[in-house]
């Protein structure tokens, strides 16, 4: 599968619920992309990033994969992926979004500057 590069990221964090959008956002950007070799996940992380990957394994070289690099970024309180604009990436962000609500963690989008999850809502994306 060829995805040219073109990709969007999401930061999937354990914020809690009750951060505001400015909390998230800060969170998100100090830790994008970053993974912290060494330092275990907090548990809903880890449970996460667990079910992410019995689904989507993060596994360089995976042609079949919605992952624009891998393995994901992931430290103790946050998975930081970059997702192809393809019908796969599709089915990714829908099983990120399930999964977050499961693990009450919180979906921040940096594109669209908005996070899902905040308040324990994961109807509407707050922006």
């Amino acid at each position: 599968m060829d995805h040219v590069g073109v990709s969007f990221d999401l930061v999937v964090l354990a914020a809690g619920t009750e951060a505001s959008l400015d909390d998230v956002r800060a969170m998100a950007d100090q830790r994008a992309g970053r993974s912290s070799p060494g330092v275990a996940p907090t548990p809903p992380i880890a449970a996460f990033y667990g079910d992410l990957l019995a689904t989507f394994p993060d596994l360089p070289g995976d042609d079949e994969s919605p992952w624009i690099s891998r393995p994901l970024a992931v430290g103790v309180d946050h998975v930081s992926m970059s997702i192809a604009h393809t019908p796969l990436g599709d089915d990714a962000v829908d099983l990120v979004l399930r999964l977050a609500e499961k693990h009450g963690l919180v979906v921040f989008d940096p594109q669209g500057d908005e996070a899902t999850g905040l308040h324990g809502s994961y109807a509407d994306p707050v922006d």
